[in-house]
């Protein structure tokens, strides 16, 4: 199964990178949730995390606890590990997350969960006191996903009447697959993502990093 592994102790859970982000939702106990929307977007798991996340208003990369990716040249590296402190060895997992593929290609993810009493999805038409976990614009909508005590949604402007249902789902917006352009139908506070789009400039300093993890030949 894509789903490899829940630890609703340790709140935690393992995906393969092709597990689609609408069935960790249904995978996942009441009340815990992860660092994405309830949004289907295209590559899964492991997309979503070679593209740095989505519509998140926090460090997205400190939810993603460990993973194992297979380079370019076909090498297969296993980064971090299931518990939050992890400090063996160098970290590849953070220069990973939003690599959009140079250093390769995600196989499984360890992602943190998240517990919370109430979570909405809803059309963000005000700033309320708290800012909400996710925002994005969608074929101009404007929407918003809050977790956590059911006073924070109010805050973060939340109302029934502007409530949505979860489970959107963009792929069929991007049938050559998504990345980074100018007006494409999404976009969050880090990109416009577009069909078919490309990936941001590569800093020299990461070509050189990606050199070096692929045995010199990417």
């Amino acid at each position: 199964m894509p789903v490899l592994e829940l630890n609703q102790e340790d709140q935690y859970l393992v995906a393969s990178g092709e597990t689609p982000l609408l069935e960790v939702y249904a995978a996942l106990p009441e009340r815990l949730f992860p660092p994405f929307p309830p949004v289907e977007l295209p590559g899964g798991v492991g997309g979503l995390v070679e593209r740095g996340g989505f519509a998140q208003t926090f460090f997205f990369p400190a939810d993603v606890l460990g993973l194992t990716f297979e380079t370019p040249s076909g090498q297969r590296i296993v980064a971090g590990g299931r518990v939050v402190k992890n400090v063996q060895g160098y970290d590849l997992v953070r220069p990973f997350v939003g690599s959009f593929g140079v250093l390769g290609r995600a196989l499984e993810v360890v992602l943190r969960l998240r517990p919370a009493r109430a979570a909405a999805l809803w059309r963000y038409e005000r700033t309320g006191e708290l800012r909400p976990r996710f925002v994005w614009e969608a074929e101009g909508d404007r929407l918003a996903f809050h977790w956590g005590h059911p006073r924070e949604l109010e805050r973060a402007g939340w109302s029934a009447e502007l409530e949505l249902e979860p489970g959107i789902d963009y792929t069929p917006l991007f049938p050559e697959g998504m990345g980074v352009g100018q007006g494409g139908p999404l976009r969050d506070d880090r990109f416009a993502w577009a069909d078919g789009g490309g990936r941001p400039p590569l800093p020299p300093a990461f070509a050189k990093l990606a050199q070096a993890l692929d045995g010199g030949g990417a």
